[in-house]
């Protein structure tokens, strides 16, 4: 049996391309309007960049510093999206919603650890 395409189905070549990106702006957007941790979280990659720049470390060590922050961003949106289609599906409490949301934010929290510790193993091994 055929399973239904859905309307929304992307379009293939450059067109498909060029209609991702616009899309991915709008996954920006709206993770900026209306996610909290994710704002939080660009101000620390922001931050954190600009310092992994101005660091006296290799350019692979630069962007092993700046990948670790950036990996947190990608993981948030992907927690984000957990997020959505839960509440999409239904706003009452059930386990498997808690789940659902536990699981994205413990995936988060693991990227920060991870994070961190790229950081601390870095700095460590170039400044100690």
């Amino acid at each position: 049996m055929e399973q239904p395409i859905s309307e929304f189905k992307s379009k293939s070549g450059l067109k498909r391309i060029y209609t991702a990106f616009f899309y991915s702006i709008d996954g920006f957007r709206s993770a900026w309007r209306n996610e909290h941790a994710f704002r939080q979280e660009v101000s620390v990659f922001a931050v954190g960049a600009v310092i992994a720049l101005l660091l006296n470390v290799s350019a692979f060590e630069k962007l092993v510093l700046i990948g670790a922050l950036l990996l947190i961003l990608i993981v948030e949106l992907i927690n984000s999206s957990i997020e959505a289609v839960v509440d999409r599906v239904s706003l009452e409490r059930h386990p498997l919603s808690k789940n659902a949301k536990d699981f994205g934010s413990a995936a988060v929290l693991l990227t920060c650890l991870l994070a961190i510790a790229t950081w601390a193993v870095v700095l460590y091994n170039r400044f100690i």
